[in-house]
């Protein structure tokens, strides 16, 4: 009697899972995908969304709030507060894909920054700063 529940449950079990399964390989069609995997998503409308994302995924966000020789300010950063950046001679200014100053950074432009962060004082001091049409291209 016990041999007969056994497999009579597996079956039922079977009976269950192959819908999902079989949903799975045809990929929501009727016809069966190909072996080779999906087919990717066509991004022509928004662009490849690994193009900034992982690029920059190391490198701080922010709006310039105020540029100076002592440093910047940054809003709207994944800090929520106002943020201080310092700046120092060797910080590397790019704008649209060239050589800039910091001069030439005024309110309101949208920067990457990558930054180093002492352990100590928890001050940031920006070794590279990225802002412009050049940001699109990925770091340098």
């Amino acid at each position: 009697m016990r041999l007969k529940v056994i497999p009579s449950t597996l079956l039922g079990v079977a009976l269950l899972i192959a819908p999902a399964a079989w949903a799975q390989y045809t990929n929501g069609s009727d016809t069966p995908s190909s072996p080779a995997g999906p087919t990717l998503p066509n991004n022509d409308r928004f662009g490849n969304p690994n193009g900034i994302a992982r690029n920059y995924q190391d490198y701080l966000y922010g709006v310039v709030a105020k540029a100076g020789p002592s440093g910047l300010v940054l809003d709207k950063t994944k800090f929520g507060v106002p943020q201080t950046i310092q700046v120092n001679k060797k910080t590397k200014y790019i704008r649209n894909g060239k050589p800039s100053t910091l001069n030439q950074l005024k309110a309101g432009d949208q920067v990457y920054v990558d930054v180093k962060k002492d352990k100590k004082k928890g001050t940031m001091l920006a070794k590279k700063v990225i802002s412009g049409m050049g940001a699109t291209g990925g770091p340098s």
